[in-house]
Parts: structure tokens; C-alpha cells; sequence
């Protein structure tokens, strides 16, 4: 938490303008534009960043692709990581969350304005739901981001199970898909102190759907965890 308080204490003579706005934004998102919204997300998100110490290490923006309707796949290491994907990622896009991280001050009103979904994996009626809803907007054009973990990592760089049913919006909507990989984001807010912390993300080259065409979702899981693992591994050493 020592370093939610260094990002408010360095930005303090913005937080009341950004807190306010997003919240007006949140209120009634129907009234403004999603690049609009996305935009003050992004610029919320970059002071924090800067005012928490963080160095922000990001390669292959180029692989994010040029057309809308995609969705970024990563690894899931801890709050920060959401925030990172939004700072770094110019396309607007929403994210599937779990229902907990939805109610959080911040990330609720960042969850409005980008029209993410909360997902309560003990519900597989409203898993489903959630999962048909993201693939009928990708298929529109819209962007979102996965974590197929389900839930962060304990284990610092090493990832959990990818679960495939999260694959479902992919090889349904048949878009590109992006893997990202994130080494060592679990230091930002999931670890206490504010001393200055090296954070990667890397995103990796997209995979059309002509490639993973015929997988089925628990196999294009695999292939997306391993091109991250290979990732995080090599960056690691």
C-alpha cells in the first residue's frame, strides 16, 4: 500500500480534477466517447506510474494489431497488472475481471468507462454469459484483455494453469490473439515499499486465427502459455 500513497503524494495536485472527472465519466459513460474515457484512464495511469517509482519497460507495441477487434491474452501476476495493459496499450479496450478486483474503488469506475466485465467463476451460467458477451463485441470491433490464469500468480514469474474456456471468446469471434507477458509486475503493488521497481511487459506477435484455425480452446491455452513462457524465461535467464 506504501506505494498507492508515493502515486497519490507526487500527483496530489491533480487527484481531485482526475478522480473527479473519472467519476463523471462513470456516472453516465453513455454520454461521452470511448476514446475520450480511455484517454484520461491513460492519463491517470502514466502519472501513477511515474509517481510510484516505476520503471515501465514495454516492447513489441508494434504486434498490437492496427484494426480493433483482438483481444491480448497475458500472464497474471497482480493488481498492477490491468493498469499496465491500459497505460501502455493505445486501443481502447476492456477487460474481463474477477468480480472481487470489480468493486474496488478506482478499478470500478475504470471497469465502467471501458466496459469491462466482472466474471464469478463459481457461477458458470454467469462465466458463460460474460464469455458469450466479450466474443459478440470483439466480433464488432471492440478490444479485451484475458488473464486465462483466473487469478494472479503467488509464484512471482512463474505462471498458473491457463484455463481453455477463457480461449472460447477467440476461437469464437476467430480474431487475432495477442500474448502478453509480464515479468515482475507482482513487485508494484504486491509487495510492500515504494522503492523504484523494474517492471516488463513485452507483447508478442499476434496469432491470426489461421494458425490456430481447428485448435480447440485448451489448445490454443497451451500454445499462448508457452510463447509467454518462453518469454519470461528468456528475460529472466
Amino acid at each position: 500500500m506504501n506505494r498507492i500513497v508515493t502515486m497519490v503524494l507526487k500527483n496530489l495536485w491533480i487527484v481531485p480534477g482526475a478522480w473527479f472527472k473519472l467519476c463523471k465519466f462513470a456516472r453516465h459513460p453513455e454520454r461521452y466517447t470511448e476514446e475520450e474515457m480511455y484517454r484520461h484512464i491513460q492519463f491517470i495511469l502514466k502519472r501513477a506510474v511515474k509517481g510510484g517509482n516505476i520503471d515501465l519497460q514495454v516492447t513489441g507495441l508494434e504486434n498490437i494489431p492496427k484494426e480493433n477487434g483482438f483481444m491480448l491474452y497475458a500472464n497474471h501476476q497482480g493488481m498492477f497488472d490491468v493498469l499496465a495493459i491500459a497505460a501502455t496499450c493505445d486501443n481502447p479496450l476492456g477487460a474481463v475481471l474477477k468480480k472481487e478486483l470489480y468493486n474496488i474503488p478506482f478499478l470500478h469506475q475504470v471497469a465502467i468507462c471501458t466496459r469491462s466485465f466482472a466474471m464469478n467463476r463459481e457461477d458458470v451460467r454467469q462465466s458463460l454469459t460474460v464469455i458469450q458477451n466479450v466474443t459478440k463485441e470483439v466480433q464488432e470491433g471492440r478490444n479485451y484483455l484475458i488473464f486465462p490464469e483466473g487469478t494472479r500468480s503467488k509464484n512471482g514469474n512463474q505462471m498458473g494453469e491457463f484455463h481453455g474456456g477463457s480461449f472460447r471468446c477467440a476461437t469464437k469471434s476467430k480474431c487475432p490473439v495477442v500474448p502478453v507477458a509480464f515479468v515482475d509486475s507482482f513487485k508494484v503493488l504486491d509487495q510492500k515499499g515504494s522503492k523504484p521497481v523494474a517492471v516488463q511487459i513485452h507483447y508478442l506477435k499476434p496469432i491470426p486465427y489461421e494458425e490456430y484455425q481447428g485448435m480447440k480452446p485448451a489448445e490454443l491455452a497451451e500454445l499462448v502459455k508457452a510463447r509467454i513462457g518462453a518469454k519470461i524465461q528468456e528475460c529472466i535467464g
